[in-house]
């Protein structure tokens, strides 16, 4: 089994251009109570590609007001995943700081939503 901190193998470009990854604006942010860890039940604003559900375990970084309006970056062309009884359409990127918590990833500035990752 390889370690979270190793490389993973080698891959050519055109497996990274088959995955899809946009940025959106999150619309709407409800706590997910019956979540395994602590998590919030986003819906995000991909613009042409419309509006897609994802829960997140960034509970511990963001309050659900200071996500409203926020630009994040998700992979958007994952099969929907059954969350305890709560689909997930898209998944939503961070990294982990030191502690395990996640802290997502964005744009520093304003950009279209539904922009491609170049």
């Amino acid at each position: 089994m390889m370690s979270e901190h190793a490389a993973l193998p080698v891959i050519q470009f055109a497996d990274f251009l088959k995955v899809d990854i946009r940025v959106g604006t999150v619309l709407r942010v409800e706590d997910y109570p019956e979540a395994r860890k602590p998590a919030y039940k986003l819906e995000i604003d991909f613009g042409p590609l419309g509006k897609k559900k994802s829960s997140a375990q960034i509970t511990h970084h963001y309050s659900k007001e200071e996500l409203l309006g926020k630009q994040v970056i998700a992979v958007v062309n994952f099969p929907p995943k059954q969350i305890g009884k709560f689909i997930s359409e898209v998944l939503v990127l961070g990294l982990a700081d030191s502690e395990g918590k996640i802290v997502l990833l964005h744009p520093t500035m304003p950009v279209p939503n539904g922009g491609k990752l170049h």
